[in-house]
């Protein structure tokens, strides 16, 4: 018997959609993963069976082969373990397919079938909502995140039993609702120290701060260049929900959101140590994670004694 499950796989800082397919069929009991799963992605196969077991349902005792489509797109995370266990009670008659019919869901799994959250989770929430979703079930964890999206309907549960049983319609539908639908403008920042705005210096960062440019400053030490510095958010325009939206996104895919169900209302500023390599500047890797320079997205990125760096400023930045 074959059943599907949608969910979503990261790819920098967003979210391309993922079909889980599962597939039984007679023969030695065993589970294939196909798809170009990461080894997070291949260790949910334990997980999963010690999640269906220990929540009451029916573990698979034929063989099964599970497909994460497209093919040609690599998978990572532990976030496929709920779509794989729900497709899998699909496939072997304990659940419903026509319940996860258009139903998106994401979350990794324990071994008690407890739900735990994962990263990107508002990426996902924006792409399940622009691809007419029904509704998206996520950990207890990332639902106020994912409910930012106010368009789209959120589900949760603390496990996966009692998962089944909201998609079954015998328990209670929690649906998540956001905290507020409305982006408030950020209350003004109280005035800077006296004398500052007269400053040579101050009036520098207000026209860096008006035009959107770059700024060098060079003094002495003890002059007051850090605390400037410090001064450059609050002059800058407050953030529209696009923008508070982009830098939520960016921080939960690098798992620095801190307050998940509500949207930024300051800018970020970033100012790593001088000491900081090219690559925690500008992100990447195998698993491509967000530097420096995207954390400070729409905010300010402040590198202190830039002439100690131990990367070649020019060539990244330039």
């Amino acid at each position: 018997m074959l059943a599907r499950c949608l969910s979503a796989s990261l790819q920098g800082l967003d979210a391309r959609p993922v079909t889980v397919e599962v597939d039984m069929a007679p023969g030695l009991p065993g589970i294939q993963l196909v798809g170009l799963p990461d080894k997070a992605i291949q260790e949910s196969r334990e997980r999963v069976r010690s999640a269906l077991r220990n929540s009451g349902f029916r573990g698979p005792l034929v063989r099964v082969v599970i497909n994460l489509a497209p093919a040609d797109l690599r998978k990572e995370g532990p976030a496929f373990d709920l779509p794989i266990a729900l497709a899998l009670l699909a496939a072997s008659g304990q659940l419903d397919q026509p319940r996860l019919r258009n139903i998106w869901c994401a979350g990794e799994l324990g071994l008690d079938g407890s739900l735990r959250p994962c990263r990107g989770v508002i990426a996902l929430a924006e792409l399940a909502s622009d691809q007419g979703a029904r509704a998206l079930i996520v950990p207890p964890a990332n639902a106020e995140e994912a409910a930012l999206i106010p368009e789209l309907t959120v589900l949760s549960a603390p496990d996966l039993r009692q998962v089944v049983e909201q998609l079954q319609q015998r328990g209670p539908l929690l649906r998540t609702m956001p905290r507020s639908t409305a982006f408030e403008a950020p209350e003004p920042e109280p005035p800077a120290q006296p004398g500052v705005e007269q400053s040579l210096a101050a009036r520098a960062l207000a026209l860096a701060a008006a035009g959107g440019h770059h700024l060098l400053l060079v003094g002495p030490p003890g002059c007051g260049k850090t605390h400037l510095a410090h001064q450059l958010p609050r002059l800058l325009p407050p953030l529209s929900r696009s923008e508070a939206l982009t830098i939520t996104r960016i921080q939960s895919v690098a798992g620095l959101l801190r307050n998940p169900g509500t949207l930024p209302r300051t800018r970020p500023f970033r100012a790593p140590h001088h000491s900081c390599t090219a690559a925690a500047l500008l992100g990447g890797g195998i698993s491509p994670q967000p530097g420096e320079l995207s954390l400070a997205h729409g905010g300010v990125l402040f590198l202190d004694e830039v002439s100690d760096s131990s990367f070649y400023l020019p060539h990244p930045l330039l």
